[in-house]
């Protein structure tokens, strides 16, 4: 596969991830928690990363998408723990999550929803939002990196 076309997957894949986050919140009105909002940053690092990597070098480009692919197995982390806190596993690090407000800050913006509450965007269907982000986030990481890590094929005619 061409290092270009590579880039220009990738940018996709991040965009349309954070796209259907910006519309499950304003168009389906599912307010995030914490630490949702918290899993948009690696994709959008991440497309980022793609549009330089769009104009680099191909040996080079191999390189920001393996760290594209490294930023991804962070939200897998990210991702995981959110999923941790929606099955009551552990506590939230985030004291917005739990419920409690830093004295002396200004309230938020938009009213928190707690963390340890699952959000499922489809019927019948028994994975929240954090769920299918990690599942999502794990799987691009590993064509991140697999990409990142495949031996460059010569075709010889």
């Amino acid at each position: 596969m061409s290092h270009r076309i590579a880039s220009w997957l990738t940018f996709a894949a991040a965009f349309a991830a954070l796209g259907f986050a910006y519309f499950a919140q304003y168009v389906l009105l599912l307010a995030p928690c914490e630490l949702c909002l918290w899993e948009r940053w690696p994709y959008r690092i991440v497309a980022l990363l793609a549009i330089a990597s769009s104009m680099s070098q191909p040996r080079t480009t191999r390189w920001i998408l393996g760290l594209a692919g490294l930023v991804m197995l962070a939200n897998v982390g990210i991702s995981g723990l959110h999923v941790g806190v929606e099955w009551n596993w552990w506590n939230s690090p985030l004291p917005e999550c739990n419920g409690e407000l830093t004295p002396g800050a200004p309230l938020p913006a938009i009213p928190a929803t707690p963390c340890d509450r699952p959000i499922y965007p489809l019927p019948g269907l028994p994975l929240s939002f954090a769920t299918l982000d990690l599942l999502a986030s794990g799987l691009f990481a590993s064509a991140l990196l697999g990409y990142a890590g495949a031996k460059r094929r010569r075709f010889i005619k």
